[in-house]
């Protein structure tokens, strides 16, 4: 069941953590991991300005985290591969977390926008396979 937030990032941040350990990540990768998440978290509540949702899995030795929100990205094949201009007080969430992810995958249409962040777990710690949201195994379109 996907977990909802609209502004409280904190509760979003204690889960993401939660469950990179669960998982096995790296201290250091388990503080990326947060830091992506909540990156993109603070995008749905700065520019989406509609609930978010994120669910988190482990599958093929990665961790997996699935974030949807209502609003649209209207270039999601070049958003956040770019670093942001010196002076900008904007654009860094996306372009933060394709730094510290090991892919970034963004689908984006009327219907609201989906990233999944992904991470490699350690090698030799198998990952708890579980299905994505609903059993799904679709990947959206924009990949890192």
């Amino acid at each position: 069941m996907p977990f909802v937030y609209s502004t409280n990032l904190s509760e979003v941040r204690v889960l993401a953590e939660t469950q990179a350990r669960r998982a096995g990540l790296p201290e250091d990768r388990v503080v990326d991991f947060v830091i992506a998440v909540s990156e993109i978290a603070a995008n749905t509540v700065r520019h989406a300005r509609t609930q978010g949702s994120m669910e988190i899995w482990c599958e093929g030795g990665e961790i997996i985290c699935e974030m949807r929100d209502g609003g649209v990205i209207t270039d999601p094949a070049s958003a956040g591969r770019q670093p942001p201009a010196a002076d900008a007080s904007g654009g860094h969430g996306l372009w933060l977390a394709r730094q510290v992810c090991d892919k970034v995958e963004l689908h984006s249409d009327s219907d609201g926008t989906t990233i999944r962040l992904h991470m490699s777990l350690p090698s030799g710690r198998p990952a708890r396979d579980s299905p994505g949201p609903n059993g799904a195994t679709t990947t959206p379109d924009v990949a890192l």
